[in-house]
Order: C-alpha cells, then sequence, then structure tokens
C-alpha cells in the first residue's frame, strides 16, 4: 500500500467521493442523469449485496431503511404508471 494512502477502520464512516457532476453541469448538462430504472437496479444491489452479507450487523438498520424507502418510492412510481 502506498504511504499516501490511508487506512479505514471497518465501520468507520466513509465520506463521498467527488463526482464529475459539477463538470457536468458547467458543460451545460443540466446535473445528474438517474432514472427510474436506475433505482430500480439500485435497490436489486442491495438486495444482492445484503443477501450475500456484505453489510455488518451495525449497517443493517440503516441499509434495511434506505432500501425500504427506495423500494416504497419504486412502487408508487409503478402505480401512477399503470
Amino acid at each position: 500500500m502506498d504511504q499516501q494512502e490511508s487506512k479505514v477502520s471497518p465501520g468507520a464512516p466513509v465520506e463521498p467521493t467527488p463526482t464529475s457532476a459539477p463538470a457536468a453541469e458547467a458543460n451545460g448538462q443540466g446535473g445528474a442523469d438517474l432514472n427510474i430504472n436506475d433505482l430500480a437496479a439500485l435497490r436489486s444491489i442491495i438486495d444482492v449485496a445484503s443477501s450475500r452479507g456484505t453489510f455488518k450487523a451495525a449497517e443493517l438498520e440503516a441499509v434495511g431503511k434506505i432500501y425500504n424507502k427506495l423500494n416504497t418510492f419504486l412502487e408508487s412510481v409503478t402505480a401512477k404508471k399503470e
């Protein structure tokens, strides 16, 4: 490991890394291109990751809350389309 890299202890909060969104807005692209299919894919990713034991016990409550919010939102959007 490079000396400049910092070690992150397990369970430590992870800081979000900067993305290219500000650059995209500066180029006139108008922000993130996120749609319902992306959110449905994220729901599937969370489901698969949790079933494979990716999350630690202390993290499961937060992951479950976000998953439930995402699932409720997607179900309401799907119901409105029908």
